[in-house]
């Protein structure tokens, strides 16, 4: 019993090592930041820095700095926010919201809320819009 006991609390100490070596990895957020990636908040409409921003390069998560968009998905919806048409394969979990009418979408990577996914709207030819805020994202310019 007592060998089973150390087994179970050294399963559990590694358990919690593992996963405050992660928390450690992430950016710390300003309180702005943390209302919306953590929270998930909604930064106002043509508020934010990526919402006419339309250089070449990656799209990644302002928390963990996951590559989560290439430039080349993003378009102008006249939403108000950033908007992309696919994420990088992988990158990017859908969720449906609890009202059942809007699909949440978080990085894979940390869980960092982004914004909301929409179909069927025929912006673009993939029919999908990624609404992402852009204090969730951080912008890496392509190499020359």
């Amino acid at each position: 019993m007592k060998t089973l006991i150390l087994i179970l609390f050294a399963l559990v100490n590694v358990s919690f090592s593992n996963e405050s070596w992660k928390l450690s990895e992430l950016k710390s957020l300003t309180p702005q930041e943390e209302r919306i990636i953590v929270y998930k908040g909604t930064e106002r409409p043509y508020s934010g820095k990526y919402n006419k921003f339309y250089k070449e390069g990656v799209y990644h998560c302002k928390r963990c700095n996951a590559p989560l968009y290439k430039s080349s998905s993003k378009f102008n919806s006249g939403c108000g926010w950033p908007a992309f048409d696919k994420e990088i394969k992988g990158a990017v979990k859908h969720t449906r919201d609890a009202d059942g009418h809007r699909i949440e979408i978080t990085c894979s990577n940390c869980g960092a809320h982004l914004g909301h996914v929409f179909k069927g709207e025929k912006f673009t030819s993939t029919n999908t819009r990624h609404c992402v805020n852009s204090i969730a994202l951080k912008f890496e310019a392509n190499k020359k």
